[in-house]
């Protein structure tokens, strides 16, 4: 059982049998009143966001999360294949909607973490960062390089990004997964 001050961001609950996780927390005190815990609390399935105020009196359970590690398969139509690292016969697949932007970057036998409540398959964490290799990329062009010039290359995944003008076709770079940004060619 956690108490109303434990509630901190990272933490995740079970509000009303509902996993949430805590992303900001305040804990607020003012004269000849008890403290409150405000909190911003992110669902873990439908990732929508309320406000919640605990008090000194509340006492919560922590969400049972399951961390699982899984192998990326292949994408087809919108759909995602996994299999577990373990045994490659147990596969499942996640939307698109449940990827979200990051799985433009997933490329064949890609290690990733699942998280999982209650035996139902909430996320899909890739690494931060991953090395991928420049497709296609236009020439480069002469003009207003004054702040460092920029250009939409195609990774080997077919996602655009946006990248300094001296990457190349053929060149490996380094992407943030989760901020879908350039971060360096290696």
């Amino acid at each position: 059982m956690l108490s109303y001050n434990d509630i901190k961001p990272g933490v995740a609950v079970l509000i009303e049998g509902e996993p949430y996780v805590c992303t900001w927390n305040n804990i607020m005190q003012k004269q000849q009143r008890r403290p409150v815990n405000q909190t911003k609390m992110r669902h873990l399935i439908k990732g929508n966001s309320i406000e919640h105020s605990f008090q000194q009196n509340d006492k919560l359970s922590e969400a049972e999360i399951e961390t699982r590690p899984a192998v990326f398969i292949y994408e087809r139509n919108g759909e995602w294949f996994f299999h577990d690292i373990k045994d490659k016969s147990k596969r499942f697949s996640v939307t698109e909607e449940m990827m979200g932007d990051s799985g433009k970057f997933l490329k064949g036998n890609t290690d990733v973490d699942t998280l999982w409540f209650d035996e139902k398959l909430f996320r899909v964490k890739l690494p931060i960062k991953m090395e991928l290799k420049v497709k296609e990329a236009p020439p480069n062009t002469r003009g207003n390089t004054a702040q460092g010039g920029s250009k939409v290359v195609t990774l080997e995944t077919g996602a655009p990004l946006d990248v300094p003008m001296f990457v190349n076709e053929g060149d490996t770079i380094r992407v943030n997964t989760e901020t879908g940004e350039y971060v360096e060619r290696i």
